[in-house]
């Protein structure tokens, strides 16, 4: 009940970027008032690569601050992409960095987000998870890569 409180919250904040659905939270810490700290894992397939889809897990705040949206989450979160179909993309048409993910993970001022990147010599997609804040950014990241390879083939 009380994550449910901060879920429009969120909701409202992340409208930009690829949508995520939210798979489950793990309580990670119990509080007495308001809604636990915890790590949840949220999904999102990469907009313009069909066939791959990423994993993110994410610290989030709890407490009474949490409970109504208003706690800054920790910069600590971790990324699995995998191909899950096969890719018809043509990787020499994506740009070369795009950003395919974006959470906010404060009220105001910090955010989560996944770019893709091109490693064209070895045919593989790189996703790079960094948080950023309006004023200075974070050293936190997390690296996930995709080889492009046959779906399905016999």
């Amino acid at each position: 009940m009380r994550y449910l409180l901060a879920v429009p919250v969120f909701l409202m904040l992340s409208a930009w970027g690829a949508r995520a659905d939210d798979i489950a939270c793990v309580s990670t810490t119990f509080r007495i008032f308001g809604a636990n700290d915890k790590v949840c894992v949220s999904g999102f397939d990469d907009p313009k690569v069909p066939g791959v889809a990423c994993h993110i897990s994410q610290a989030r705040t709890g407490g009474l601050k949490g409970t109504f949206g208003l706690a800054e989450d920790p910069s600590k979160f971790s990324i699995a992409c995998r191909q899950i179909g096969p890719i018809s993309a043509d990787i020499s048409k994506l740009p070369d960095q795009d950003e395919v993910y974006s959470a906010s993970t404060s009220l105001f001022f910090k955010h989560t987000h996944v770019f893709r990147t091109i490693d064209k010599k070895r045919n593989t997609l790189v996703y790079v998870a960094i948080s950023d804040r309006l004023i200075e950014g974070s050293p936190y990241n997390a690296i996930s890569t995709v080889p492009i390879m046959p779906w399905g083939a016999h």
